[in-house]
């Protein structure tokens, strides 16, 4: 019997939990049918979600795939031997270390993310007492931190059992899900003016320390001002004169990033480019750089039409669920959702800022003779970044925007470094380094390691506590904020 409630999970989680593009579809598809739609409405529901979906990972694949060349490049051109900081390049390392540090299997992975899921969803069933709202529905996001965390707890703990382990990791985990991704509703409902959903990718605790950072700017910013004037958000700039052009998104992503991957590209070169097979003799150089920086905002438009297209969906079936299943939850799905709001522009910003950190903390290890010299994926690099930019935009306007995504460049390389090095996963060549794993996590294995049983209590007990403040800070708003947006927004005055 066990066995075959194992292998009906396995195929739940394998078909559906873990493809984002599915589970979002089904998901819609639910709550259609609790609302009790007509069912010809509940399939194109769940057809226009799963495509809008598909959409989207065809924009972020192709994202992936245009910065390669640079990502490969910098590797070989220099002889650098170092670690790749990616969620993927993150998932391989701890698959190929497993057995041979921990003699364990990545088979159990899956039966933490089983436990951690379940958690997540019980934690916001019980929202009166726990204050968590937000259900975590990114499942590859899911394989590649439950991968992390397994690794993570057998550093802290090597002797622990099978059972122990995946129960321990999983309530940590699962508190992390539901905590982090909670973290991120209020501000997430203020950007989308009310779309129903809160961020859960690897980021979550990064997007709200931005925020709040840009949030304090941006009053600071009025109250030196003396008139009450906040600092001017990249979609309120109006460039002057030949500038202008900067004013249209599509213009201004296919010159900066014709910029950035010019000067990258030629520091690479074309003899490079056509060994590795990047390019093919005869292939003009010029024209190979032209499109492959154009195709940046041609991936980056693509992203954008899947978030519209199955964003709507969710909002609107999500009511079926939040009103039956899950009163007062939302669920936390993809970053890439965000960047259909706020300013087109600041995706851009946040990734070339992000870059300059990223390259700056690069060049320091190298300097210093860092025993792990790290090759800044573009998963990181770009996702991070960009919707730090975002949220920073949206509170604290354009320098916010640019000044954040910096520090959280310099902070994913840096803490990578230094943290995978200490757990063992760089010799591996991968770490996951991103925002939250280059720095909360950090924080948590340090507890662990330091304290033992008392450290792991500790982190739990910390998340927990985190809703807890969140609901005081302002108990009348909190739930509002889901419930019914738009009456929040006129009861506190928020303006979008």
């Amino acid at each position: 019997m066990g066995e075959y409630l194992l292998s009906i999970w396995t195929y739940f989680a394998t078909n559906i939990l873990t493809q984002p593009a599915y589970l979002i579809g089904s998901i819609v598809l639910l709550g259609y049918l609790l609302l009790r739609r007509p069912f010809h409405e509940c399939l194109a529901g769940f057809l226009k979600a799963t495509v809008g979906y598909f959409i989207l990972s065809v924009g972020s694949a192709g994202l992936v795939n245009n910065f390669r060349p640079i990502l490969v490049g910098l590797k070989d051109r220099f002889n650098l031997d170092a670690m790749v900081t990616d969620p993927y390049f993150g998932q391989n390392a701890v698959d190929s270390g497993l057995m041979e540090t921990f003699g364990r299997t990545f088979g159990d992975v899956m039966i933490l993310l089983l436990i951690a899921f379940v958690l997540n969803i019980l934690l916001v069933k019980f929202q009166r007492y726990t204050k968590l709202r937000a259900v975590f529905t990114t499942g590859n996001v899911q394989i590649q931190q439950a991968a992390t965390a397994f690794w993570i707890l057998l550093f802290c703990f090597p002797d622990l059992g099978r059972i122990e382990v995946l129960v321990f990791m999983g309530i940590i985990l699962g508190c992390y899900w539901a905590v982090a991704s909670n973290l991120t509703v209020g501000i997430t409902q203020e950007l989308t003016a009310g779309a129903g959903f809160a961020v859960a990718h690897q980021q979550m605790f990064g997007i709200f320390l931005s925020a709040s950072v840009a949030e304090w700017w941006g009053e600071r910013s009025r109250r030196k001002s003396g008139a009450g004037k906040a600092s001017k958000k990249i979609e309120e700039m109006e460039f002057p004169g030949f500038l202008s052009i900067f004013n249209e998104n599509m213009v201004a992503t296919a010159l900066l990033m014709l910029f950035f991957f010019g000067i990258i590209l030629l520091v690479l070169g074309q003899e490079y480019l056509i060994e590795s097979e990047f390019m093919v003799p005869g292939q003009s150089f010029v024209f190979y750089i032209i499109t492959t920086s154009l195709n940046f905002a041609v991936y980056l438009a693509i992203l954008q039409l899947g978030v519209r297209t199955f964003v709507d969906e969710l909002t609107q079936s999500f009511q079926g669920i939040s009103q039956t299943i899950l009163p007062g939850a939302v669920p936390g799905i993809d970053v890439a959702a965000t960047f259909g709001f706020g300013s087109p522009n600041a995706v851009t910003i946040g990734f070339l800022f992000g870059a300059l950190g990223q390259f700056l903390m690069i060049l320091l290890l190298i300097v210093f003779q860092s025993p792990t010299i790290v090759i800044a994926g573009f998963i990181p690099l770009f996702f991070d970044n960009a919707v730090i930019a975002v949220f920073a935009n949206n509170r604290g306007g354009f320098k916010a925007a640019c000044l954040l995504p910096f520090l959280s460049g310099l902070i994913q390389v840096g803490g990578s470094a230094l943290f995978a090095t200490w757990i063992g996963l760089s010799r591996y060549g991968g770490y996951i380094g991103m925002f939250d794993w280059a720095s909360a996590w950090p924080m948590f294995t340090i507890l662990m390691k330091v304290l033992g049983y008392a450290g792991a209590a500790l982190v739990v007990i910390g998340l927990l506590i985190i809703p807890q403040l969140q609901y005081r800070k302002n108990p009348e708003g909190y739930f509002l904020i889901v419930e019914d947006y738009e009456k929040y927004a006129e009861k506190f005055g928020v303006h979008n």
